[in-house]
């Protein structure tokens, strides 16, 4: 018996002596490899692009007989600059629309076309990693041509006393490429046109639904 337990107690000590010495080798374990950080994306920065889609609204006269609504395509580009804070949105943008907004002639051939626009904006959104709603408001410009045969003549006057309000919802597919549409209402205001009957008032507002793209750098 007292030979066995000898024998034990050496064989641990040998088991021990072992697994020390390995304790003592040097690792074989390959480097460990640094984590990957995937970049948060943000909506900072200049973009540029392009948009298309669907006008409609009134034309309110004053002296004149009802001279009818109007509606057609429109259709142009947009430039401008976000800057993210936090989850909130801060950004300016212009743009510029090539535009068939027209009445067509009534009984009497009085008509009115609206053949270019554009806006010039303030926009706050609300980011949710690359989703934002945003609200937009600004001063709006355009053309008022309008027809009075018989008494009166054709005019074309740019307006600049105009405004816009609206909003959109845009996605960022990509860290450059952003889809979106947008709702504004626009309103050029009035202008004067003069007849052999005497003045009167002319004023044009309209809806406009578009579907833009735009590259963000």
């Amino acid at each position: 018996m007292k030979k066995y337990l000898l024998a034990s107690v050496a064989a641990l000590g040998i088991v021990a002596a072992g697994a020390a010495s390995a304790a003592d080798l040097p690792s074989r374990k390959g480097p460990v490899a640094a984590p990957v950080y995937v970049p948060v994306f943000t909506w900072t920065g200049f973009y540029i692009g392009a948009n298309a889609g669907y006008g409609w609204g009134n034309v309110n006269s004053n002296g004149f007989n009802n001279i009818g609504n109007l509606d057609g395509f429109v259709g142009g580009g947009q430039v401008g600059y976000n800057y993210q804070i936090g989850q909130f949105v801060v950004g300016a943008e212009a743009d510029i629309q090539g535009a068939d907004l027209s009445t067509g002639g009534n009984f009497f051939g009085a008509s009115v076309k609206t053949e270019y626009f554009g806006t010039v904006r303030a926009r706050l959104g609300v980011a949710f990693d690359r989703f934002m709603p945003y609200i937009t408001g600004g001063w709006a410009y355009g053309n008022v041509k309008t027809s009075i045969p018989g008494i009166g003549f054709s005019s074309d006057r740019t307006h600049t006393g105009g405004w816009a309000l609206g909003g959109g919802l845009e996605y960022a597919f990509t860290n450059n490429l952003i889809a979106g549409v947008e709702y504004l209402y626009v309103d050029l205001g009035d202008k004067n046109v003069t007849t052999l009957a005497g003045t009167g008032k002319v004023g044009t507002d309209f809806s406009v639904v578009r579907a833009r793209l735009s590259y963000k750098f």
